[in-house]
C-alpha cells in the first residue's frame, strides 16, 4: 500500500457524477501528475481528497489513516497538505512572516502556554531557522522582507508551496501551479518541487493544463475524462494512449 490509497471514490452534484468509480493508488516520494480535459472532475478529485468536499461513497486512506470523512483541517493535520489555483498569502504580510506564520507544533500558540515565552522560545527559533532554509530552497530568499501581496505571480506559486512545506506536509495536492506564469518561470517552480520531492521525500498530486511543461517532471501520470481515471503510467505511456489522445482532441 502506498502513502495515499483511494477506492471507488464517488461524488454525485445533484443528477450529474462528477467522480464515478475513482481508484488511485500513490507511492511516497514521488511526483503524479492528474490530467484530463475541462470538466474531467479533477479538482473535485482534489477537493475530496484534500476533504474539502466529502465523498458520497468511497475510501481515502493516507499514511494509513482512514481520512474518507475527516473535513479540510483534520486532513492538513495528518500532513495531507493541498495548494490552490489562486494563491491565498496574508497579502499584508511579508515572505518571511508568511512562512513563519505556516509553521507547526509551536507551543507559544497555546493559550496557557503564551505567556510562559521559556517554554515556547526554542519553538519560535526551530519556526523561524525552518523558514529561512524553505525560502532558500525555493528561491524567494531575496523577497524575504517584500510585502506577499507586491510578489509577481510566479513568487506567490512559490510562496504557497514553501508555506505548504513549513507544514511539516508528507504529501502536497497542488492545483494549476503554474496557471498563468511564463515558462522560465514555470520550469522553475517544478524544478524546485522535483528537487524538494527529492530531496524531503514530500510526493506530489499536482493538476496541470500545461503538459508541455508539466509533463518533463512526473514520474507517473492518471488521466481523467468523464469523472473515471481512463489511463495511469508515466509521461510517455499516457501521450500515446488513443482514449487520453481522444479524450483531449474529440478523436
Amino acid at each position: 500500500m502506498g502513502i495515499l490509497s483511494i477506492f471507488d471514490i464517488q461524488k454525485h452534484f445533484g443528477g450529474n457524477t462528477v467522480l464515478d468509480g475513482i481508484d488511485m493508488e500513490i507511492e511516497e516520494g514521488k511526483i503524479y501528475q492528474l490530467i484530463g480535459p475541462n470538466g474531467s472532475g479533477k479538482t473535485t478529485l482534489i477537493n475530496v481528497i484534500s476533504g474539502m468536499l466529502k465523498p458520497d461513497a468511497g475510501k481515502i486512506v493516507f499514511d494509513g489513516q482512514d481520512i474518507t470523512t475527516k473535513g479540510l483541517y483534520d486532513t492538513f493535520n495528518t500532513g495531507l497538505v493541498r495548494t490552490w489555483q489562486i494563491p491565498q498569502p496574508f497579502s499584508n504580510l511579508t515572505t518571511f512572516e508568511n512562512f513563519v506564520i505556516s509553521g507547526g507544533n509551536n507551543s507559544g500558540e497555546s493559550f496557557l502556554m503564551a505567556p510562559l515565552k521559556s517554554k515556547w522560545k526554542n519553538d519560535e527559533k526551530r519556526i523561524r531557522d525552518n523558514a529561512l532554509e524553505i525560502m532558500e530552497m525555493v528561491n524567494l530568499t531575496k523577497q524575504k522582507d517584500i510585502v506577499s501581496q507586491n510578489l509577481s505571480g510566479g513568487q506567490q506559486k512559490l510562496l504557497e508551496l514553501g508555506r505548504a512545506m513549513m507544514s511539516d506536509a508528507k504529501m502536497i495536492l497542488m492545483d494549476e501551479p503554474i496557471a498563468g506564469v511564463n515558462p522560465t518561470l514555470a520550469h522553475e517552480i517544478f524544478d524546485k518541487i522535483s528537487k524538494i520531492c527529492k530531496k524531503q521525500k514530500i510526493t506530489f498530486l499536482i493538476v496541470e493544463h500545461r503538459l508541455d511543461i508539466a509533463l518533463h517532471y512526473a514520474d507517473n501520470v492518471f488521466a481523467m475524462n468523464r469523472g473515471k481515471i481512463i489511463a495511469h503510467g508515466t509521461p510517455d505511456d499516457i501521450i500515446k494512449d488513443p482514449e487520453v489522445v481522444e479524450s483531449y482532441l474529440g478523436g
